[in-house]
């Protein structure tokens, strides 16, 4: 055999059929080899190979439980200091039918979602849809938003609004009440005037309005929705709307038992409440409120003197024994008038986070600022609009985590 033939010999691989084992160096075994006996038996004759055992079926996949929606501290200052939309959204799945139900589909089924906005909306236009960038990270943020706030919810639920005078805290109300009743339109929803100083919630929803607590609870034969409805306003979004103050007439003061007999009554009718409060916690109507509810908004400016009525506000929710409300509690910075210090913002937002509160940051926005209807859907600037929705999935998911003999309205 020549040099080449060995050098081939060497290296041929032994699963090649018909090449000889191939030569490994090393030690080899100085004794005789000694081939099975199955090696000499005619192949029809030989045993069968054993057969690898079958892998044992992978147990059904568990999703991971939810971690749960804790603040944190954002290094540059909390933009949002509530949980990422992401994992809003993994802890209350969307509903079927909605975009957000295709952007977690499986990667080989998922169709690519298409854009309603912007340069890549344009290039699916032009080129009928062949090219399909897909959404920017805002639009998917808010389609994981919006399906947290559809989540599903049982009983009633209500939303107290607080905060000093000229801080935003009506338009807030306004805005978190008509983000609810434009994506849960299998609820009703009604927003409550509940300032005894001269409230101008109706004015914000629908000016038309004339309905009043009094007007409500005066008729005693008052039983189905469309009694009810002939008292309250409406929206465009579908908030409805009591009216604190009567149109005309003279001034009535609003008491506990007048709130507690409408809120009663409403309860009946409508799935989740939002009232906007006075401004003065030890008055008896804000008493009253703050006995049965579910969440609570505390509105500050983004200003030291508003981030420190709000902190007294937080304490003195502790003070009163508490706690529980002041745990579904998040703080909203309204920038109601376009001056806002953005170093200033931070930290006061960094603060109430600090103290285990979430912060959403309210962008300046002129629709807000005349005081006229406010429409979420097409006058609210997007930015503006995306920070209620975090503060209404927020809300949502304190509405989920309460156990189901808590949402009965008990007293504290």
């Amino acid at each position: 055999m020549n040099e080449r033939d060995e050098f081939l010999r060497d290296r041929l691989l032994p699963s090649q059929p018909g090449a000889p084992a191939a030569h490994r160096p090393g030690p080899q075994p100085s004794g005789p080899q000694t081939a099975s006996p199955a090696a000499f038996l005619p192949e029809s004759h030989r045993p069968a190979p054993p057969r690898r055992p079958a892998p044992s079926p992978a147990p059904p996949h568990q999703p991971a439980a939810p971690a749960p929606l804790r603040q944190q501290a954002h290094p540059s200052g909390p933009v949002w200091a509530q949980a990422p939309a992401a994992q809003l959204a993994s802890r209350f799945p969307p509903p079927p039918g909605t975009w957000s139900d295709v952007a977690f589909a499986p990667p080989h089924t998922r169709p690519l979602p298409r854009s309603d906005r912007g340069w890549r909306h344009i290039v699916e236009l032009i080129t009928f849809g062949l090219v399909r960038p897909g959404p920017p990270a805002a639009q998917r943020e808010e389609a994981q938003l919006e399906a947290a706030i559809r989540t599903v919810l049982h009983g009633n639920h209500k939303i107290g609004v607080l905060g000093k005078g000229g801080v935003g805290k009506t338009s807030v109300a306004a805005s978190v009440g008509s983000i609810f009743a434009e994506l849960r339109k299998q609820d009703r929803i009604v927003a409550i005037d509940a300032d005894t100083a001269f409230g101008r919630l109706a004015s914000r929803i629908d000016p038309a309005s004339s309905g009043s607590f009094w007007e409500l609870t005066a008729d005693k034969n008052l039983h189905s929705y469309s009694d009810v409805m002939a008292r309250v306003g409406r929206n465009s979004a579908g908030l409805h709307v009591l009216g604190g103050e009567p149109a005309s007439g003279p001034h009535r003061v609003l008491d506990p038992a007048i709130y507690r007999e409408a809120a009663l009554r409403l309860d009946r009718h409508f799935a989740i409440s939002i009232i906007d409060c006075g401004s003065t916690m030890d008055a008896p109507v804000t008493q009253e409120v703050l006995r049965d509810l579910d969440a609570l908004i505390v509105v500050s400016s983004p200003w030291a003197d508003g981030a420190s009525a709000a902190a007294k506000t937080l304490d003195w929710l502790s003070d009163h024994d508490m706690r529980g409300l002041l745990e579904r509690t998040i703080v909203v910075l309204n920038d109601s008038d376009g001056h806002a210090d953005k170093r200033t913002r931070s930290l006061l937002a960094r603060e109430f986070v600090n103290h285990g509160q979430p912060v959403v940051e309210v962008p300046f926005d002129p629709h807000l600022r005349p005081g006229g209807v406010i429409d979420v859907s097409t006058e609210m600037a997007p930015a503006t609009r995306r920070r209620f929705l975090q503060v209404a999935a927020t809300i949502a998911g304190y509405f989920a985590a309460r156990p189901n003999e808590m949402r009965n309205r008990p007293p504290w």
